[in-house]
């Protein structure tokens, strides 16, 4: 069975950075594709960054140059490293993956299914 937990979030001023990280269990495929998602209260979730299994990496408008995603085959990790902190990226991150999409589809807009979920994390700016 495959597991995601989700850990690095916090509470940071605006301007700052944080770091997520994902441990990745279960599975030793890397052919997955890995994704972040986050959600605001009261929004819809948005799909933040994604990564496949050849390396590509795709953004959401909101968050690109500021936002890096990355992950480390080796010690099924994924990360999120986040810079130029804006009170608008407050919201609960998760970790999702899914080895049937694309990560350009789930920066895109509707989010499409993901399989696997983690239990998220907590990410608050204040301004």
């Amino acid at each position: 069975q495959v597991r995601l937990v989700e850990s690095g979030g916090g509470s940071v001023q605006a301007g700052g950075s944080l770091r997520l990280s994902c441990a990745v269990s279960g599975y030793t495929d890397s052919s997955y594709c890995m994704a972040w998602v986050r959600q605001a209260p009261g929004k819809e979730r948005e799909g933040v960054a994604a990564i496949d299994s050849d390396g590509s990496t795709s953004y959401a408008d909101s968050v690109k140059g500021r936002f890096t995603i990355s992950k480390d085959n080796a010690t099924n990790m994924l990360y999120l490293q986040m810079n130029s902190l804006k009170p608008e990226d407050t919201a609960m991150y998760y970790c999702a993956a899914d080895p049937f999409v694309l990560a350009r589809t789930v920066v895109a807009g509707r989010i499409p299914f993901l399989g696997y979920w983690g239990q998220g994390t907590q990410v608050t700016i204040s301004s």
